[in-house]
């Protein structure tokens, strides 16, 4: 399993270790009591400097179902970023609490800028118009689990092709 390894883009993992995850998360969807301590003892911080339903509360859900506890804001103007602090020392304060970070931004580049000054692991939950690899890899759950293998697939791609980060996720 892929532990202490931050995932910014999708191609911060290999093939080898997106199909792990996805065999993972199948066996946790198909007998979800059998892990509902996955995550206990661990403190996850959901920071997201822009609005967020679906990935803020799916991240979110998941963490509480896995036995872990949340922490965080869903508005950056609640946190000391309204009095000025920079990224830098909100991640550096921030991965000083929590075993794990979950962002969303909306300049591109700010979780990977992020990683670069987190003692803890950072999630890229969204940045901006670049990416957003963990609806990739909920994408790619879906066609897997409907058409069996990525194999011999043709793929369409619809919506905000030039700044939709969900799209420039699952194209790489």
């Amino acid at each position: 399993m892929i532990k202490g390894k931050h995932f910014i883009e999708v191609n911060d993992f290999s093939l080898e270790e997106i199909e792990d995850l996805l065999c993972f998360a199948s066996k946790i969807i198909q007998d979800e009591k059998n892990y509902t301590d996955l995550c206990k003892g661990n403190l996850i911080a959901t920071l997201f400097f822009e609005p967020s339903t679906r990935t803020k509360l799916s991240f979110e859900s998941a963490i509480l179902r896995l036995g872990g506890q949340v922490m965080g804001f869903a508005d950056a103007m609640t946190s000391s970023v309204s009095k000025g602090e920079s990224l830098i020392d909100t991640i550096q304060t921030i991965s000083c609490y929590a075993d794990l970070i979950i962002m969303r931004h909306p300049k591109e580049g700010a979780p990977k800028l992020a990683s670069k000054y987190s003692k803890v692991p950072i999630i890229n939950g969204g940045d901006g118009s670049h990416q957003h690899p963990t609806q990739t890899l909920t994408d790619l759950l879906t066609i897997s689990s409907l058409k069996g293998s990525f194999s011999n697939l043709t793929i369409g791609l619809c919506g905000d092709l030039k700044f939709g980060r969900t799209t420039h996720s699952l194209t790489k």
